[in-house]
């Protein structure tokens, strides 16, 4: 397995120095960067996309939790705070892990371990998907098992994918860059930041402002917008 890829965020410079003394002794993490703040974090984060993110919660101007509402793509989240009251909320955020500091080796490579047995497990998970391969959705008590030809549109809500089918608009824990590097390219086109479309769900496309196109869905009537840049490579795709 490859190394998995890291990036601290802590205000205080003494305790990214002692994550990184506890990282040296797990040499399959692969620390990519550091940052003192929030908004150098978010650049670092869209920078170098790392798999894990060692994050503190109480830091100068913006915290922890603003930095993942701020984030298209969350990597997968282990708080590092000194204080035990955010435990709960950091769960509402889909926390991997809350390490309270002082962090204590033993914890810490517990962490780790828990932390390179999910990646591998999503490694070998990460079969592409074809049309007519089923997958299950679950949301709350709901579930489905549906086609991926039935699909219409994947869409960014927070740290989750909105799926729409039928009448059905259940979220996902998945981010779309990770399921959009598992659907077919020849159906599915990223439209813009936030959404993927099936291109055979498309009723009709109408020009809109600045170059840019819109997508109206079959049966839901949804409009969907191009972004500019994608809508030149839309055209290309359909010959106008």
């Amino acid at each position: 397995m490859e190394n998995i890829t890291a990036v601290i965020v802590e205000d205080s410079r003494l305790a990214r120095n002692e994550l990184k003394e506890l990282l040296k002794k797990h040499p399959q993490i692969e620390l990519l960067g550091e940052a003192e703040n929030v908004d150098k974090a978010y650049d670092l984060i869209n920078d170098v996309q790392p798999q894990i993110l060692f994050l503190d919660i109480n830091m100068p101007e913006k915290n922890g939790f603003e930095l993942l509402e701020m984030l298209e793509n969350v990597p997968l989240t282990i708080f590092t705070t000194a204080y035990d009251e955010y435990a709960i909320k950091s769960f509402e955020y889909n926390a991997f892990d809350y390490l309270l500091k002082p962090i204590n080796q033993d914890r810490f490579s517990k962490t780790i371990e828990k932390v390179v047995a999910t990646i591998e497990k999503e490694a070998t998970d990460e079969k592409p998907f074809e049309l007519h391969r089923q997958i299950f959705i679950k949301d709350g008590e709901n579930c489905w098992l549906i086609k991926i030809a039935e699909i219409a549109v994947f869409e960014i809500v927070g740290n989750y994918t909105r799926v729409y089918f039928e009448d059905h608009t259940p979220l996902i824990y998945k981010s779309l860059n990770q399921i959009e590097a598992k659907l077919p390219e020849e159906t599915f086109f990223r439209v813009n930041r936030q959404q993927i479309i099936n291109l055979n769900h498309i009723e009709k496309v109408i020009p809109w402002f600045n170059g840019k196109l819109k997508a109206v869905m079959k049966n839901s009537g949804q409009q969907i917008e191009v972004s500019r840049r994608q809508s030149y490579k839309f055209k290309d795709i359909f010959g106008f």
